[in-house]
């Protein structure tokens, strides 16, 4: 197998997909949940627009996707491939990191076009894992990799996430997160981990956190502004210099890896809760607030290790 995919082709995928909406977010109306009982109806017109646009967006994300990465390897007939045990699972999170986070864009639009918040969280889970999946369905067909049952399952995973708290809460009060900084083992297997610092952020595993994030304010509102603060609990992992603790994909084994699991305590500002009437302002702090801010944190290594880092990213 080649080297790290899911957070090429689906966290990258994501970002592009954001871009084109972003139309949409600066349009009035949008990131504020529509209330069942004031809206009669939703916008027809709005909701079609959602509907083709979002529909040629993902479509044409997959085809740009395929002519752009995949067909620099080998085609395949369609295959399955068990890839549970590699990267000590941090790819796994960076499918249910984007699964979350395209389930909750997507409500967004439809809250645009005056859907209520709960058919909204149903439509957003569902473009998340009918996106994700089309990825998958582009692997399947490759010989580089193959159809992954455990990425479906991070899938579902996140985008449940988020589909589980609107049922249930109405509101996000546990958002994912993302940090990445570059680690200097990419540079020993550029080629796998990244070249250049844009390509590290998103194929260097080790240098990548996910984080469960809660704010004060989504235990005891306030409507204070240190409702924004709250608490973050992060995954990592390092010392990865392939997908497979023992083997590259020549299959020579590689001496010297030291890998280890890396569970993070740390604050975090929820920027959705910090106070604004600017609606450029609020869909920006929206669309910001997938990435964990910078702040101290404890990190507790598989190793028996135990870290104080007085900025963590």
């Amino acid at each position: 197998m080649v080297g790290p995919k899911a957070f090429v082709p689906c966290f990258g995928i994501t970002y592009m997909t954001v871009t084109v909406m972003c139309s949409c977010l600066m349009l009035p109306g949008f990131g504020q949940a529509a209330d069942t009982a004031s809206v009669e109806g939703a916008n027809t017109a709005r909701l079609v627009t959602i509907g083709v646009g979002g529909a040629t967006v993902m479509g044409g994300s997959l085809i740009m996707l395929d002519q752009a990465w995949y067909a620099q390897y080998e085609r395949s007939p369609f295959h399955f491939f068990n890839d549970g045990g590699e990267w000590a699972q941090m790819d796994k999170a960076g499918h249910a990191f984007s699964s979350y986070w395209i389930g909750r864009w997507a409500q967004g639009l439809t809250s645009w076009a005056g859907l209520d918040a709960r058919s909204g969280a149903w439509i957003g889970f569902a473009t998340a894992n009918l996106f994700l999946g089309g990825v998958e369905l582009l692997d399947g067909h490759s010989s580089a990799w193959g159809f992954s049952p455990w990425d479906m399952v991070a899938n579902l995973a996140g985008s449940g996430v988020f589909l589980g708290q609107e049922l249930g809460w109405g509101e996000q009060k546990v958002k994912l997160k993302y940090s990445s900084w570059p680690t200097e083992l990419a540079e020993e297997r550029p080629e796998l981990l990244g070249a250049s610092f844009g390509e590290r952020i998103l194929k260097d595993y080790n240098g990548q956190t996910i984080w469960a994030t809660m704010a004060w304010g989504a235990v005891r509102p306030r409507s204070h502004w240190t409702d924004a603060f709250g608490l973050a609990l992060g995954y990592g992992a390092d010392g990865m210099l392939t997908a497979d603790p023992d083997r590259t994909s020549s299959d020579e084994v590689v001496a010297g890896q030291d890998r280890y699991r890396q569970y993070l305590v740390s604050l975090d500002v929820d920027l959705e809760r910090i106070p604004t009437r600017s609606k450029a302002v609020r869909t920006a702090l929206f669309l910001l607030n997938c990435i964990k801010v910078p702040a101290p944190a404890v990190e507790f290594r598989s190793n028996g290790r135990v870290l104080m880092h007085g900025l963590y990213f």
